[in-house]
Formats: structure tokens, sequence, C-alpha cells
């Protein structure tokens, strides 16, 4: 049965010059949109084998939707001319690569995709749709998938009624109804997708509404019916026409060999090198995909150049390593594994992506210099033959997935993924040299490799001696086998020799080793937890945003160059630094190494207090990280066979304990601004759950408090006092009834800045006010508060005399700038030591926050799940039966996981997405 794989080209052209940066030629020509779009083709056509296809763009000009109502998309600005200069080249390098091309007058591009799509399932062909636009969803149908290759999602039948609440069928009736702001088709006020599926579910259909519209209540139900005239023509604005005449047959689309003499020319135009090598070479431009990296010692992709791997003898720690290559061998290392107390165990992987990598083999340490590799999916002709994957797997699973048998690595959460991509869940993990080694030396590296050098005295293998680097590295299933037999063993080894010199180090501090055991630990299982299970987010959510902020941002770049005089470019700091020092006269505030005046944000900041350019520009800035940041790369994150983004929470980042949160970061989205807060609207809940945000309020306060032991501030908070009210009433000696908002916000900022160390000056600068007066208010809440100011001349003393300071729950925050001659850096060492204390107990504590939620679930059979935490808030994805449980729950486990001198309060928000719950 053929394939016909059909490409919305115009969604493609937006999503790539959106989603890439301003890339030029030598020339000066635009040249995203085209490496965008045909990369984005290529890895089409990887994925889906066709034997037809097209790409299909808009027209320029009117098209019959016009005619029917005059303001159909009049909210669409015009086409950028650094886009519009790219389309005619585009074309020609579209066809160039083999892909017929279609753009029919009159109709869009919808119609022409609606239209084969009919012809090609009446032929009973099977279609592939491609395309960012939701719309297009109503074609689907039995044999009809509907692709977004940004977010990697694939739609049939039933993931379109999973993902909107309404089959296919449906549709068009539900877009009728919630409307297309990006084609200017009103919907009717105040009906978002829920109140639509809602509907449709039931009434059936939009013309079983429509008779019924008198009796749906409520002001949602007063807009129906003023809306039921334009309703009509919604319908058939947004409904995809099947059946266009086309200039073109199916038959006249059949997938063609590449055009390689044009493509040359096209590529050296527009200086598309590495595709020039690739036919220089003889390959099909641009289809060559890296090789899987199966090495994660530092966490991170090596990027480097090729060597040859290692001639000499591995050094005298590299003994008695073993390759496992029979079933003999094998047995005989299973029951040994069985035996041993504690195994050192290590996996040999395809990819660095936790949620995607496959085994490539797995070591083994049993005492120092005894390990052995077992490889299972090298490939090459020299390589010799492997015990089969699945049957080892099956012959290992009982003793990986028991609890009886200890199992100790090097960051084993990667591990644990692994082997659940193969259907085992790990078992019996009970300590990891990264989380070791964090415990006792927070502010080190804490990779095997710098561990080997600083702990051992020994240098490991490097990456690059197995696997190369640069464009030629190769993926660790290529690597020869002797050579990743060594590094493999190594690992193993390595990692158990690391343990027996950690840990004890651990064990001799009982506070320590209760914070590895008690809370470290756990957490890893916790976390392992919520990255397995992801998080949910609306794509289109994030490309209606990102298309907003892309016009936002053009609209900032054209006032830009308004207020500069001229054009420039507003990414580069030289162009950027000639305006605004040169052209318009600036005062420099800062000077970069090379001698050149700064333009970081810092100096933006301030000179925007007095200038609008630097304002915009960092208006500018702000937007643009939030679009390609979240809004463009959200969606091309979410994986293909969850529909989930999943995240990766780091335990050894932070000094002070806190987690951090990875590819992609969910835990610095900006919540102060209405375009933040419109990211996090786009973390949904699925059909019947909720999303329940619990939040610990003012801890860090609440813990000055407690360190501090000042009377009035436990007074305070053991009463249930606005805390900020509080010290707003101290500080300017009126009864807090008579507190101002002015005041209170004085206050605030006061409470928070000197907890960070905020200095008269900075707290002078943060309010706007004089610095005698700033010095004046901090002079008065430390005699209203005086427990707060011995605190911190008592802190920095003990820091300056141990040289850390502590957690109230022992974890030890090292400070090696304490002591240090440079005034400023011991100024800065000594601020650390107010607030880390502060930090790292708050960070210990929603640990455990998590550790009990968790713990608490499982035990009582409830269905919510862990999603995300963010500093001081835990994120749940609620079945709504269970919202009044948790909502009564949480705030109890919670505010108990630690008895303190005052109250831990937490406040519990419920809603759709995040944004609502916050």
């Amino acid at each position: 049965m053929p394939t016909l794989l059909l490409v919305d080209g115009s969604s493609y052209l937006y999503r790539a010059f959106h989603a890439l940066p301003d890339l030029r030629n030598s020339r000066g020509e635009p040249t995203g949109a085209i490496r965008g779009v045909l990369s984005m083709l290529r890895r089409l056509e990887s994925d889906y084998k066709a034997e037809y296809r097209a790409c299909v763009f808009d027209a320029k000009g009117k098209t019959f939707r016009d005619d029917w109502y005059p303001d159909y998309k009049a909210n669409r600005p015009s086409m950028p001319d650094d886009l519009r200069v790219q389309v005619e080249p585009l074309h020609a390098a579209v066809q160039a690569e083999g892909w017929p091309l279609l753009s029919v007058d009159g109709v869009e591009a919808d119609d022409v995709i609606g239209t084969l799509t009919r012809q090609a399932v009446e032929r009973g062909w099977e279609v592939v749709i491609s395309t960012g636009d939701k719309d297009l969803t109503q074609l689907v149908r039995p044999g009809v998938r509907w692709v977004n290759t940004m977010s990697e999602e694939v739609l049939d039948e039933a993931g379109v009624t999973a993902k909107f609440g309404v089959p296919p069928e449906r549709i068009v009736d539900y877009l009728a109804l919630v409307g297309d702001t990006v084609d200017n088709v009103p919907g009717v006020e105040k009906c978002g997708p829920k109140t639509a599926v809602k509907w449709l579910t039931e009434y059936g259909t939009l013309d079983a509404l429509v008779a019924s519209a008198d009796k749906v209540g409520g002001k949602v139900g007063e807009n129906l019916r003023k809306h039921l005239e334009f309703l009509p023509l919604g319908r058939r604005l947004v409904t995809v026409a099947t059946d266009i005449p086309l200039p073109v047959t199916l038959d006249e689309l059949p997938a063609r060999d590449d055009d390689r003499e044009a493509l040359k020319a096209l590529y050296e135009r527009f200086e598309f090198r590495s595709w020039l090598q690739d036919i220089a070479d003889g390959n099909r431009p641009g289809r060559s995909a890296p090789a899987g990296n199966g090495l994660r010692r530092n966490f991170a992709a090596v990027e480097t150049e090729p060597v040859d791997p290692p001639q000499t003898e591995p050094g005298a720690h590299r003994v008695g390593y073993l390759t496992l290559l029979d079933w003999a061998q094998f047995d005989t290392w299973v029951a040994r594994l069985e035996a041993t107390p504690l195994v050192a165990f290590d996996t040999e992987t395809t990819s660095l992506d936790p949620m995607s990598a496959r085994l490539v083999g797995m070591s083994f340490a049993l005492a120092q210099g005894e390990a052995a590799y077992l490889p299972l999916a090298h490939r090459g002709t020299d390589v010799p033959q492997q015990l089969p994957l699945d049957e080892v797997l099956a012959r290992l699973k009982p003793w990986l997935e028991s609890d009886r048998h200890a199992k100790l690595g090097q960051n084993l959460k990667y591990d644990a993924h692994v082997l659940l991509n193969h259907g085992i869940r790990l078992g019996g993990i009970t300590h990891d040299t990264l989380l070791e080694s964090y415990v006792l030396e927070s502010d080190k590296p804490h990779d095997m490799d710098s561990l080997a050098k600083r702990h051992l005295g020994l240098t490991t293998i490097p990456y690059t001696e197995v696997c190369g680097k640069g464009a030629k590295q190769i993926g660790f299933d290529e690597v020869a086998l002797d050579c990743a037999a060594a590094y493999a063993a190594e690992d193993a080894d390595v990692t158990l020799r690391l343990h027996e010199t950690l840990w004890p180090q651990v064990e001799a501090l009982p506070r320590l080793a209760a914070l590895y055991r008690d809370v470290e630990l756990p957490t890893l299982q916790v976390l392992f937890e919520m990255e397995r299970t992801g998080v949910l987010i609306d794509p289109f959510l994030l490309a209606q945003h990102g298309e907003e902020l892309g016009r936002r941002l053009l609209g900032l770049e054209a006032e830009a160059h308004v207020l500069a005089g001229q054009p420039f470019n507003l990414g580069s700091p030289k162009q950027l630094g000639e305006i605004l020092f040169g052209k318009l006269a600036l005062p420099v505030l800062k000077k970069t190494a090379t001698g050149q005046p700064s333009t970081d944000e810092d100096v933006l900041t301030q000179l925007a207090e007095d200038y609008p350019l630097p304002k915009l520009l960092l208006e500018h800035r702000s937007l643009a990280k939030l679009k390609s940041t979240y809004a463009d790369k959200l969606p091309r994150m979410v994986n293909p066979k969850t529909g989930r983004v999943h995240t990766c929470f780091s335990q050894a980042t932070a000094v002070t304990g806190r987690l951090a949160s990875t590819d992609p970061n969910l835990q610095n989205i900006p919540i102060r601004t209405a375009e933040g807060r419109r990211i996090r609207a786009a973390f949904i809940a699925p059909r019947d759950h909720v999303i329940v945000s619990a939040d610990y309020s003012q801890i860090e306060l609440r813990i000055m408090a407690h360190l501090s032991g000042d009377a009035r501030l436990l007074e305070a908070f053991a009463e249930g006092e606005d805390v900020h009210r509080a010290t707003a009433a101290e500080v300017f000696g009126v009864a807090p009834s008579e507190v101002s908002s002015e005041q209170r916000r004085y206050a605030k900022v006061i409470n928070f800045g000197l907890i960070y160390g905020m200095s008269a000056h900075g707290l002078a600068k943060n309010l706007g006010i004089e610095r005698g007066a700033a010095q004046a208010w901090i002079d008065r809440y430390f005699a209203r508060y005086p427990g707060v100011a011995d605190y911190m001349e008592r802190i920095k003393a003990e820091a300056k005399d141990k040289g850390y300071v502590e957690t109230v729950f022992g974890r030890r925050l090292h400070l090696p700038d304490i002591r240090a001659q440079q005034a400023g850096r011991r100024q800065a060492a000594e601020r650390a030591a107010i607030n880390a204390p502060m930090q790292g107990t708050a960070a210990d504590l929603i640990k455990k926050a998590m550790i009990a939620v968790s713990g608490w679930l499982r035990a009582s059979g409830l269905k919510s799940r862990l999603v995300l935490q963010v500093h001081d808030e835990l994120v749940l994805e609620v079945p709504v039966a269970e919202v009044e449980t948790l909502r009564a729950a949480l705030p109890g486990l919670m505010g108990g996981v630690a008895a303190l001198s005052v109250p831990l309060l937490v406040e519990v928000g419920v809603g759709n997405n995040w944004d609502e719950a916050h």
C-alpha cells in the first residue's frame, strides 16, 4: 500500500524562521529559514518512508475565504523581509532535493493538503500530514496521521481525541466554538477548549448545540446565543476544503532523486559547507546522523577531534579486567554477583538522554582491580560473537531488580532509566559516589574522572582515547571491544575504589551520614519517578505564544531602530556598543576584558533608569529568551513515546543543596511577567486531572527566625502575623493596622534583602531612596530584631573559623574565600555565609517534603503523581476525584517534615494548568 507524505511548507517556513538564530552568509543574505526547512524535511524523510510526497506552500494573494469574510487573517503581520527573500531559493532547494512542490492560487496550503488526502484515502493509500497547524487534525481518519516534526507528536484518531477531547470529525465544530486567533476567526466569547469539549460531549455536534442554545446556562450561554449568527460562517472558515481543482494528480507526485548540481549551486550561494562536503563525499546532503554517545563520566557529550585508540598497556590499577563473551564466564560472574555484599555497577549506552538510551554493555566490580565488562550490542565486522542481549537481561533481571542485592554506582539514577528502557526496574540502590562526594564537598566537581584524580591519584582512560572526537566521533557501540572493555570495566572498578575512600569519610560524620542516607538517597528515587513521569504541555498554546512573541520582538526591533536613528543588529554587542556609547554617547559604566564598553545586563539595567533604548533592549532580550528557551524549544522536546516533556533533575549541582533542572530547565521560567506566566499556563493536566501546587510560604524568613532565635520574629510567625506588615510596623513605628501598602512593600524588600546580605547602597538603589535613609531603616530594623543582627555576626565568625557553615540538618556549605585577602571576595563569602544556611535548609526541607509526599502517595494507593519541584514548591498531577484528599493532606505532610521553632506554612493551589494552580 503506497504512502503519501504531505508537508505544510508554509508552517515549516515560519517555524524554521522563528526557531533558528539570524543565520547569514558572508554577503549578509539570511539563510536560517532555508537551512531549517531543509533539515526538517530530511528528518521527516528519514522517519517516514513514502513512495509519493509533496511540499505545499500558500500562494500569494487572497483566497476564497477572504471573499467570505474580509477580516480573515486580518491581524497577521506582513511577512518579514528577511523571510520573504528566502522563499524563492527555498522553493528551488525543496525541488532540487526531490520534493514535488505545490502552490495553488486562490486557495491555502491546507486545502491542497485536504484535497490530496481525500484522493489518497479514496485509493486506499496511507497518508502522513506533517504540520504544526492543529486545524489539519480534522483530516485524520483510518490511514491518515498528523505529525508535528518540531514536537515529535504523532496523532491518529485516538490521539486527536485524547489531545483535544473530541474526535477528528468534531474538530471543525470545536474550532468554530473556540475560534482561531491566528486566522482572526472569532469564537464564542469566554468559550475555551474545556467548555467546547463539554458542550460537544453533551450535545454531540455543533448543530445540536445550536438547536439547544436556549438551554445553555450562565454567562457563557449568553455569549453562545450572541454568537449564533456567526457560527455557520465560522465553521465554514475553519473547514479544510477537500475538493479543490489541482494542477497535478497523485501519480505525478512520486519521490524523486536529488538534483546534485542544482543543490551544489544553492549550497555554494548560501555557504552550507557541511552539506557541500556531503556532496563532495558522494553522500546525500545532511542525511548522516551522529553516533550515539555511551560515555557520561562528565555528564556531557565531548566535542573533540579523533585520535587513535590507546596502544599502551593499562595503568597499574587496571588489573583483573575480564570481557564476558561465553555462557560459562557469564554464569560464574552471576553467581559471584549474587554472593558479593556490594557490587559496583555501570552501563554503557547509545545516548546521554536517559529516556532514549539503550544498552551497549554493562560492567561490574566485585573488589579493587577485579572487574568485568559484559558487551551486548557492539557492532562491526571485527567484533566477536556477543551473548544475546535479551537472554542476558532475562537471566540478570532477578539480580538487577532485587532489593536484597546491594548496588553501588556513579549517578545510578541514569542507569536506572536505561534499564527501565529495557523493562527492568533497578533495585538495591545502596550507595552512589556522586552523592557521597556531594555531601562531603559540595563546592568541588563530582564527575568520576575528577574524583579519581582528587581522591585516588589516578588518571582514568580519557573519553577521547576510545571514541575519538569532533565530526568523526564514533558511538560506544562502534568502539573496538578491547578498548571498550578496558574503559567500561575501569568505570566500575574506580567507582568501587571511590566508595571505599569516600564512604568512611561520610560515615565518620553522623549528621552528614544521616543527610546522605535519609535525604539524598531517597531523593534519588523520587527524582527518578518524577523524571520518568514527565510533564504534559500544550504545544499549540506555546506555538501561538511563540508567534505573538515573534511579532512583539519585530515591533521592539523596529522601535529600537527608531530610537537609535538607524538599523542595527540587536544581538551584536559590537554594533550595540557603537550605538549606545558612540552615536548616543551614553556613559560607559564597565568595560570588557578586551577594553570595550560592556553591554551586559547589569550595564543595560543601570542605563535603563535614565535612557529609553537600554530599557527597550532589556525587554527585547527577555522576550527573545522566553521565545527561544520555552515557547519554541519546549514543543520540540516532547518525547514521541510518552507525549510528555522529561526534564533531568540534578542533585549535585548547586552548593546549597538545591536541585537543578536541565534539558529542559523548568525551574527558571519567569513568573513576574504575563509572558512568563503564559509559559506556565502551557503546563497542563490530562483529562479528568488537575494541577496541584504546594508551596512553602516565606520559608527562608521562617528559617531565619529559627536560626537567629529572634524573639520578635518568632512571635510574629507563631501568631500567624503578616511578617512584612509586622516588620513595617516595627521599622516605621506605627500600629500594624496603620501600615500602608507602600510601607509593607519597603518592609518586604528589607526582610528579603538583609538575609541576602544587601547593603545600604543596595537597599537604596532597590527602593529608589537616599543611601542615608536606607541605612537608617537598616539600623532601625536591627534595633527591633537584635537576634537577627547577632546571628549574622555569629555565623560570619563561625564560617571564618571552620571554613564552612551548616544547615539545620548538617549539610556543610564550604566557603573557600571566607579568609581571602581580597576584600571583594571575602565580603561575598561573608554574604554567602549568612544566606547559605537558609537556602540550604530550605533545600533540605523540600527534599524531605518530596520523600514524605511520595511515600504517602505510594502507601495510600493514590494515583496522584509528583511531576515537578521548583524552589520551595511541589507540583502534582492529580485526578479530580483525589483533589480534596491532597488539599487536606499536603500542608500536614510538608509542614511536618521538621520541627523548627516556627510553624512551616504550606499553601495549596489547584488549577487546570500550572499557572492557575500557582
